[in-house]
């Protein structure tokens, strides 16, 4: 029995240094892949701009987003000091833009990251503990996947008034259910590993078997999962803006600043252009960081 554990203990530090190897493997081939750095970059630029810039405008300048000017209504950029132009009503649309870009980037990364969590945590408990516990979840599964998911959009739309933080909660409420799917199956795989056995017969804990044995091995699975549904939540935001059940004006998003230019194609073009570019470079760049995170992290490139 002791050499059985010393056996054990031996694998489970193996485990460990593999581990450690694979990461950093990992965030030096990321290092290497420019494309994958310069999305990277230009996030984190995005991220500080509407993050930092709201209390500078408000503090510093004292300036308000909402603020009206209507004599300059469809200046042009770069006319009277308005460097993106000025919309319908005079206001500033550079200013705009990040106000609306704080409020799209947090849908963005709170509702993505609340969505995983959800996920990672109901699979984990479906592929490890199966039986019953994988019955319910499952059919909570089936059940969401069973509805367009649109549809069940506007009806939460239709009931709670549009805000940032009920739109974060009902994205979440809805979008967990295929990194649940995910974690599911790749937990029913590592939880007849070698080493996921081998800490049970020490007499590990099911919550420590979780989170320090099987929890690393997905996680870089859903890390791509997670870049992938930031970008499609930014969609989403827009397309609901699109059908007035976002977030509503005068609040700015990048969505409801492209929904309410439309109505002023022949006079202010420059109001449909600067919140559309952002949307696809921004959605862009999830994506190439996800492709790039899912060429890093993938097994088998380090099994050749």
């Amino acid at each position: 029995m002791a050499q059985e554990s010393h056996i054990a203990v031996i694998n489970d530090g193996d485990a460990q240094r593999h581990s450690r190897s694979f990461w950093r493997d990992a965030l030096a081939f990321i290092l290497r892949d420019r494309l994958t750095i310069f999305a990277l970059s230009v996030l984190l630029v995005a991220t500080v701009i509407c993050s930092v810039s709201p209390i500078v405008i408000e503090g510093v300048l004292g300036l308000e987003v909402n603020d009206t000017n209507v004599p300059d209504r469809f200046k042009l950029p770069g006319e009277d000091g308005y460097l993106l132009g000025a919309d319908q009503l005079g206001r500033d649309q550079f200013l705009r833009l990040i106000y609306g870009g704080r409020v799209s980037l947090t849908i963005a990364y709170l509702a993505s990251t609340l969505t995983v969590f959800i996920g990672i945590t109901l699979g984990l408990l479906a592929g490890y503990y199966g039986r019953q516990v994988d019955d319910v979840i499952s059919w909570g599964v089936n059940t969401l996947s069973a509805i367009p998911p649109l549809f069940l959009l506007l009806i939460a739309a239709a009931v709670w008034e549009p805000s940032t933080e009920v739109l974060i909660v009902v994205l979440a409420a809805l979008g967990w259910v295929g990194t649940s799917r995910l974690v599911r199956g790749e937990v029913l795989s590592l939880k007849e590993r070698d080493y996921v056995l081998a800490a049970r017969a020490l007499g590990a804990s099911d919550f420590r078997i979780l989170i320090h044995h099987i929890l690393p091995n997905v996680f870089s699975i859903v890390m791509v999962t997670m870049t992938i549904i930031a970008g499609n939540l930014i969609l989403i935001e827009s397309g609901l803006s699109y059908l007035g059940m976002g977030i509503q004006p005068p609040t700015p998003t990048w969505g409801n600043m492209l929904t309410d230019s439309r109505s002023f194609l022949n006079t202010g073009l420059h109001l449909i252009f600067t919140p559309g570019v952002l949307i696809m470079i921004t959605v862009l760049c999830f994506y190439l960081v996800g492709d790039g995170l899912r060429d890093a992290l993938d097994p088998r490139r380090y099994q050749r």
